[in-house]
């Protein structure tokens, strides 16, 4: 199976759909993340596009991180360029301006997890998959922002299990704590992530993405800091077509028509 093989983009209106597709488990090597990556900043680079959705065609796995066959083969030097392109993958997210969504239906573990927590919404199914970072059972730690990025989204109180235990969760559980947006039925995840990101596609791309700037930035930020950037940054949007299409809509009562 050739790179473009695994890693398959699709655009559609003001959607683009990076679906992994390495059988079984979508484990990573340096190529495929670097085919992520790349495909990520291409979709990034369309200005017609407002929101990435990050899938899988696995039923069973999203990601189950580093291939530990090719990891334990490499040597020290091969392993530190695998975690550089895996943190590229989510600085690839980070950076852009598109709403990076991904959708969870099956296991994701590790670097997986490390690569949804990087993305601005998680989707996910209800199921008997599992969710966690098992790096510590290997002599290890999370080395792609997965640390940080567990303590924002959880709290340092269940990070730090997690990370010490290296014990996985349940679906229903990583809801429970915050760590996915969503939780649907199995049956209708599909059509509810279809209509998730179709709605959001809707929205006002330059307002969502100094949203999403925002969000990234104020963290660190003393209060006052905070809100002098977040007044600068609304006043970017005064004049642009998407705010007087809002108030417009809003004064005709009808739904607004974002460009």
């Amino acid at each position: 199976m050739s790179l473009e093989e695994q890693v398959i983009l699709k655009k559609e209106a003001a959607v683009a759909t990076i679906t992994l597709n390495r059988p079984k488990a979508n484990s990573y090597y340096k190529g495929f993340l670097e085919e992520i990556s790349l495909a990520i900043k291409e979709a990034s680079a369309d200005v017609a596009i407002k929101v990435i959705l990050i899938n899988s065609t696995s039923e069973k796995f999203f990601c189950a991180g580093a291939d530990i066959k090719i990891f334990s083969s490499n040597t020290t030097e091969q392993n530190t360029e695998m975690v550089v392109a895996a943190n590229q993958v989510c600085e690839a997210m980070v950076s852009s301006k598109k709403i990076i969504v991904s959708a969870v239906g099956g296991h994701v573990l590790g670097g997986g997890l490390e690569m949804i927590m990087a993305c601005d919404i998680r989707l996910a199914a209800q199921g008997d998959y599992l969710i966690g970072l098992p790096e510590v059972k290997l002599g290890l730690m999370p080395g792609n922002g997965g640390t940080p990025r567990l303590i924002d989204l959880i709290g340092a109180s269940r990070a730090m299990e997690l990370l010490v235990t290296g014990n996985t969760i349940s679906p229903q559980k990583a809801y429970d704590f915050g760590l996915f947006n969503q939780l649907y039925a199995k049956e209708d995840f599909q059509q509810n992530v279809a209509d998730y990101v179709n709605a959001l596609a809707q929205g006002a791309g330059q307002a969502m993405a100094a949203i999403k700037q925002y969000v990234q930035k104020h963290k660190g930020m003393a209060l006052q800091e905070s809100l002098e950037y977040e007044t600068a940054s609304v006043a970017t949007l005064y004049d642009t077509f998407d705010a007087k299409e809002g108030f417009q809509a809003f004064v005709e009562k009808r739904s607004p028509k974002f460009k």
